[in-house]
């Protein structure tokens, strides 16, 4: 009867094995198709009245910066500032929320790497190894 456990065993932890692999092996093949779409990401936000026009890569760095020539008529320099910054970080966040939308769906399910992408948080990226662990941070910080 042990033979026929161990068997059983065996044939379980086979195919387990082969699934994972076969999930590795579609992540794998995925990221060449991730990282061509991520170089290729940009995300341009516009400001209120179309005075400024910024434009960032996935990572969320400015690559492009348009104003329309009445900005300058129109904004005294602070406003004009305040708008870029505004509309850069705009677009800023809505390219993490593209790039972490194409992460997931080249990661396994119950990854964590979207919600880090978004928030910039390590304990977000951490979350499913802690979980896992049992780890539990602590929340009371440094004394």
């Amino acid at each position: 009867m042990a033979d026929y456990a161990d068997r059983d065993v065996n044939r379980s932890l086979r195919e387990r094995l082969a699934e994972v692999q076969g999930s590795y092996e579609r992540i794998r093949d995925g990221l060449a198709q991730l990282q061509e779409q991520m170089a290729s990401l940009t995300v341009t936000a516009t400001s209120s009245g179309d005075l400024v026009r910024a434009t960032v890569d996935a990572r969320g760095q400015l690559t492009a910066l348009a104003l329309a020539p009445r900005a300058t008529e129109e904004l005294r320099v602070d406003e004009l500032a305040a708008m870029i910054v505004a509309t850069a970080r705009r677009a800023a966040a809505d390219a993490a929320q593209e790039a972490a939308t194409l992460v997931e769906q080249y990661s396994p399910a119950g990854t964590t790497a979207g919600a880090f992408i978004r928030s910039g948080n390590f304990d977000d990226l951490l979350r499913r190894s802690d979980e896992a662990a049992g780890w539990r941070p602590d929340r009371t910080g440094p004394t």
